[in-house]
């Protein structure tokens, strides 16, 4: 999808910019808890996805509120979202939308797909073939869809929220290494715990939540491309980019830095999206915590949502129990910090 870019005529941050932003961030996130309780670390992930222009993969086992969280966040921004369930028999135009012929007007019309939305749920993504994940490819990255050589933008803003079940494999398909890298994130959905899971249970009773339950918007759409705007300019030392650098370099020639016993279990490397990633994620970070500026904590704060679908692992390493989590953290402690 088009990036904003950051320009050197860019205006310097103000102080009440900085309060909007944090502020702001906050009272979208206060709002989707009202739906998603128990869940601020998932919810805080995904809105920084959305303002980073990203978008968003969770791992999760059924009924830890993905479908919720979606609808929350896009009736929170005032926007529209959608539901597609991922399965083998979908197919690409079931999800961008097809060219159908009408007779009585004599012309071919499109009719547009569950993809044209501000977010859009792909829930188990992992259970639809190659091909019709495919079709999410140019949609995830450039904010559009081509059908029949015609190209149509999907939404503005526009955010991909994919779910895959980590317990059922059976006709599942293993996501591309092209279509995991186009998620700026991938976050560990874990059940709620004991005394979160009893609070749901009383809300449903009290009709608080449930799966009719609307959540009230908290800001416009224009309000979400002030804050894309907003965190596009919070500046980035160039020490902070060499230090970007330095880690998608390791990842991908590992064996020097943490030693060959543990670059073994490493398959493939970052790419250079990952280092893209951190420089989008991290400018919101920054914001968040007050800064006009990214420190080096704010890139080892993301470096486990970044770079666990980045850096693949090796088979060998699944039959031995090593996470990519365990790898990234060698890797961060291989690369002297600025």
């Amino acid at each position: 999808m088009t990036k904003k870019t950051q320009t050197p005529a860019a205006e310097p941050m103000t102080d009440e910019q900085t309060t909007w932003f944090a502020d702001t961030f906050s009272l979208l996130c206060d709002n989707v808890e009202l739906a998603v309780l128990g869940k601020r670390y998932v919810v805080e992930c995904a809105f920084t996805a959305l303002i980073s222009e990203g978008h968003l993969l969770l791992e999760d086992v059924p009924g830890t509120g993905k479908t919720s969280l979606a609808r929350a966040m896009a009736q929170s921004v005032n926007g529209t979202s959608t539901r597609i369930q991922f399965t083998p028999d979908l197919l690409p135009g079931d999800v961008t939308g097809i060219t159908v012929f009408d007779q009585k007007k004599g012309t071919f019309e499109f009719h547009a797909g569950p993809i044209f939305a501000n977010v859009v749920l792909a829930d188990e993504i992992n259970r639809a073939s190659p091909k019709t994940q495919s079709a999410l490819l140019e949609v995830m990255e450039e904010g559009q869809v081509t059908v029949d050589g015609v190209s149509r933008h999907a939404g503005a803003p526009f955010m991909v929220v994919a779910t895959q079940n980590p317990i059922e494999q059976e006709g599942t398909y293993e996501l591309p290494e092209a279509q995991m890298d186009r998620f700026l994130l991938k976050e560990i959905v874990e059940y709620p715990s004991p005394a979160d899971e009893f609070e749901i249970l009383g809300r449903i009773d009290s009709g608080v939540l449930g799966p009719d339950r609307h959540v009230s918007s908290a800001v416009s759409l224009e309000d979400v491309q002030m804050l894309q705007d907003v965190a596009s300019r919070i500046y980035v030392d160039a020490a902070i980019r060499n230090y970007l650098v330095s880690i998608a370099y390791v990842t991908r020639n590992p064996g020097p830095y943490i030693g060959e016993d543990r670059a073994r279990f490493i398959k493939y490397g970052a790419s250079p999206r990952a280092s893209i990633a951190f420089l989008q994620a991290s400018r919101a970070l920054a914001l968040l915590n007050g800064r006009t500026h990214v420190i080096p904590e704010d890139i080892r704060t993301l470096r486990h949502v970044i770079l666990r679908h980045r850096v693949l692992l090796t088979f060998e390493a699944d039959a031995e129990g090593v996470r990519s989590e365990q790898i990234i953290d060698q890797i961060f402690g291989a690369v002297p910090t600025p």
